[in-house]
């Protein structure tokens, strides 16, 4: 076998192993979550960027790779970089206060949603064009949010903003075309004013958790960098290994894993009409990968 060909195979086989980590993490963070469930969801998120941007530098750093202030002077990247900071500070509000307050099932159909609703963003913004199966892709998951809602009776906001603002940022790191491990730095820079007012007002008022509750719950709210921003970085080296049909099919082990665990291990309601509405999001994204591995060739 020829060298570079032993090399393609082993870049491929470390881009799958890269990008399945990252999506294990993700769908396993519950737990991590779960763990802080005493902290209010406002003040996790503040601590998640504060030590994001710390872990971040130093990830960097080592990398001999800050690209700061070459970003933030350029005005177009700066606007990306503030709209991506905001998207993404939903996106960890939402997350958070999802699975601390019972709804990890309706989070694993956010990000069921999100692949599709980022191909709806790519035909309405970027012209892209789309297929037959990815019509009907669509239109299975938009029948399943419906189904839910009348169902259930009640609007699955949480999947709709997660999927919404997942999908957005998407759209905004494409146009933007920033590296995402720099981008990260920004946009967690961005948003220290915010993070760091939270932290200050809850532990000026006495009910701060750093420091305060407990060493378990310090080295977790630190930690919380270090949990999101590796995933990051695992993906970020996957994806440029592999195929987008590789990662469009591997990118289901994260909500797969979040509706088992909030079914089986912390009890969630699951009904009918929840089996029905995600029913008809499977059989969308299955037609949805079908598109994928049809335009990759199969590699």
């Amino acid at each position: 076998m020829p060298h570079n060909m032993s090399d393609q195979i082993r870049q491929y086989r470390l881009g799958i192993l890269y990008t399945t980590v990252a999506f294990f993490t993700w769908g396993v963070l519950p737990f991590y979550w779960k763990l802080l469930g005493r902290v209010p969801a406002f003040e996790i998120l503040a601590h998640r960027i504060l030590w994001s941007l710390v872990f971040v530098s130093i990830l960097l750093l080592l990398r001999g790779r800050v690209q700061v202030r070459d970003l933030l002077t350029d005005p177009r990247k700066r606007k990306f970089l503030l709209t991506t900071g905001a998207l993404i500070g939903i996106n960890w509000f939402t997350y958070v206060y999802a699975v601390n307050s019972e709804h990890i099932v309706e989070v694993s159909m956010g990000y069921y949603i999100n692949p599709l609703l980022s191909v709806l963003l790519g035909i309405v913004v970027l012209k892209e064009r789309l297929n037959f199966l990815q019509v009907i892709a669509f239109l299975l998951a938009c029948t399943g949010v419906l189904y839910l809602t009348i169902g259930y009776g009640r609007f699955p906001w949480i999947a709709l903003l997660l999927a919404c603002a997942f999908a957005l940022y998407g759209l905004f790191k494409k146009v933007s075309n920033v590296e995402s491990m720099p981008a990260l730095m920004c946009e967690t820079l961005v948003l220290l004013p915010v993070a760091l007012g939270i932290i200050f007002y809850q532990m000026s008022s006495g009910r701060g958790a750093l420091f305060s509750l407990s060493v378990s719950t310090d080295f977790l709210l630190i930690f919380a960098g270090v949990v999101t921003v590796l995933p990051l970085f695992w993906f970020a080296e996957g994806a440029k290994r592999i195929p987008l049909s590789n990662v469009g099919f591997l990118q289901y082990i994260a909500p797969t894993l979040m509706l088992l665990i909030g079914i089986f291990v912390y009890s969630e309601t699951f009904t009918t009409a929840h089996l029905i509405s995600f029913g008809f999001v499977w059989t969308g994204l299955a037609l949805y990968t079908v598109t994928l591995l049809r335009g990759s060739g199969t590699r």
